[in-house]
């Protein structure tokens, strides 16, 4: 899918996936999950080499979700490409459903990883990697890591193992919405200027807006020109994004909304279709 309108359309029924998954009266990642939705809408729907119908096939790109917590968004995205029923979406969390509150490879089809302990999804994209080499294939990586994510050590262990193997088949996407579960990233582990870290460190950078998915399907493909070099996209999101009362706040890293609350977020995120359907 190259066209722009049906990608941007695909990023809000994602966040629709997401908000009917998680529902009312029930604590949910909405916002770490919400910032993601254009980033999984350009990867399964325009990048990745994929097929629901097969799982397991050798070839395939691979998506990993770092940040594990939200994984509302990849079971979105999922069920949105076909993976499974959108029924499966209404049981999330619950007690023997596939869905998981932490992605769960034995249990989801299309999960590539069990993440949710975080700093860990770039060293098991390194290892997928670099295994992709060695049997010769073209497959791709993308590991899609949070800005709150970067306080732990093994990110950056990642991020210099990769250069250090010339891993040219991976991307790593920082979702950089700039809050993580207990407020703002800049009054608890600064990171400051993550593309300048992430250049020194050998990657091929590439900063853009998060939202934007042309910028994103060009940053995607200008990934796949890099040789010889990983290439690191610092996407510039917004916290919540889609719904009014969940932008850019703490508040809903992980919370639960009233059915009031609920339905307006629903009629937000329909809104907001029916207008994409028009601006293009």
């Amino acid at each position: 899918m190259k066209d722009y309108k049906e990608l941007a359309i695909k990023a809000y029924q994602i966040r629709k996936n997401i908000l009917v998954s998680i529902g009312s009266g029930h604590k949910g990642h909405f916002g770490g999950s919400f910032s993601v939705a254009e980033i999984m809408a350009a990867l399964y729907f325009n990048k990745m080499r994929h097929d629901p119908k097969n799982p397991g096939m050798e070839d395939r790109d691979r998506c990993i979700i770092s940040k594990g917590h939200a994984a509302p968004a990849l079971y979105a995205a999922l069920a949105e490409a076909g993976y499974f029923p959108k029924s499966e979406l209404m049981n999330l969390k619950n007690l023997g459903s596939i869905l998981q509150g932490h992605p769960d490879m034995l249990k989801t089809p299309g999960v590539e990883a069990n993440t949710g302990s975080l700093g860990q999804g770039l060293s098991i994209g390194c290892g997928m990697a670099i295994g992709l080499k060695n049997s010769q294939l073209s497959a791709r990586v993308y590991v899609v890591l949070g800005d709150g994510e970067h306080g732990e050590g093994q990110v950056w262990e990642a991020g210099l193992f990769a250069p250090a193997r010339k891993l040219d088949n991976i991307v790593a996407i920082i979702d950089r919405n700039n809050i993580q579960a207990m407020g703002s990233i800049c009054e608890r582990m600064d990171t400051g200027d993550l593309a300048s870290k992430w250049e020194a460190l050998g990657w091929h950078t590439i900063e853009i807006d998060g939202h934007n998915v042309r910028q994103i399907v060009e940053a995607l493909d200008e990934a796949e020109t890099v040789k010889k070099q990983p290439t690191a996209i610092i996407a510039i999101t917004i916290k919540g994004k889609g719904v009014s009362f969940t932008e850019n706040t703490a508040a809903y890293h992980n919370n639960s909304m009233t059915p009031e609350l609920y339905e307006k977020a629903l009629a937000e995120l329909e809104g907001r279709i029916v207008e994409l359907n028009k601006d293009y």
